[in-house]
């Protein structure tokens, strides 16, 4: 193997063990939780080393990063979740690769994801961003809906042509009652999601968790994970 693939291997390895290792405290099976890499920053070659290594789920924040990488890459049987704050004037770039947003925290945004997958033909899978540190009408330092706009977001996914209600997604926040607290958070997600469950029973989908809190996602009960850094590493970034 070349130096890049066994040091991605060797990252892949030490997380798959630490979601095996939490899955097992938290009694749960190894299977309800899916791993989504995040590929930020690194080049598509990364990619394909990851798609070899077992990889089906990446991510993306930045479409100008994300579009050609996609293309590039459009022979590989992956999941392109894009994650970051999305601009309406990159919806129809992100509509034309992305299988999934997970970044959706406005009704502005609900419409123009709408009329992009109409255009393109396509089901784009949907997550309501949660920002547990916006106050109601507000919206988060690092994107999302303040918590009591969950439901109004929901069904303007569920209404929408194109769009796919999946679940629900938070990053935990660096404010607010829940700074420092991700167990917390995260429980308080599942509260969300278990709420919004009861009008959108396919709605099942909870994705938290990044590379230093992982352990506390599962332990909560997310079924996706996002984790850059502890499997790509420290490295020359992309321009």
């Amino acid at each position: 193997m070349t130096d890049r693939k066994t040091q991605l291997a060797e990252n892949l390895a030490q997380v798959e063990e630490r979601i095996a290792s939490a899955c097992i405290a938290a009694g749960r099976k190894r299977e309800e939780v899916t791993l989504i890499v995040v590929t930020k920053t690194y080049p598509a070659s990364d990619v394909r080393i990851l798609h070899e290594l077992g990889v089906r789920h990446v991510a993306e924040n930045r479409d100008q990063d994300a579009a050609p990488k996609a293309a590039e890459c459009a022979d590989l049987s992956l999941t392109w979740h894009f994650v970051g704050q999305l601009q309406t004037n990159k919806v129809r770039s992100v509509a034309s690769y992305a299988n999934v947003v997970q970044s959706v925290d406005r009704t502005k945004l609900v419409t123009a994801l709408s009329a992009a997958a109409v255009r393109e033909g396509r089901e784009l899978g949907c997550l309501i961003q949660v920002a547990l540190d916006a106050e109601s009408g507000e919206r988060g330092a690092r994107g999302g809906v303040a918590p009591d706009g969950i439901e109004e977001l929901a069904a303007a996914v569920e209404d929408a042509p194109g769009l796919r209600l999946g679940g629900l997604m938070t990053v935990a926040p660096l404010a607010g009652p829940y700074a420092g607290r991700q167990r917390a958070a995260f429980d308080r997600l599942m509260e969300f999601s278990s709420r919004m469950r009861g009008n959108h029973p396919a709605a099942n989908m909870v994705s938290a968790g990044m590379s230093a809190d992982l352990e506390d996602a599962v332990a909560a009960g997310a079924t996706h994970v996002r984790v850059g850094t502890a499997v790509l590493g420290v490295r020359p970034r992309l321009g």
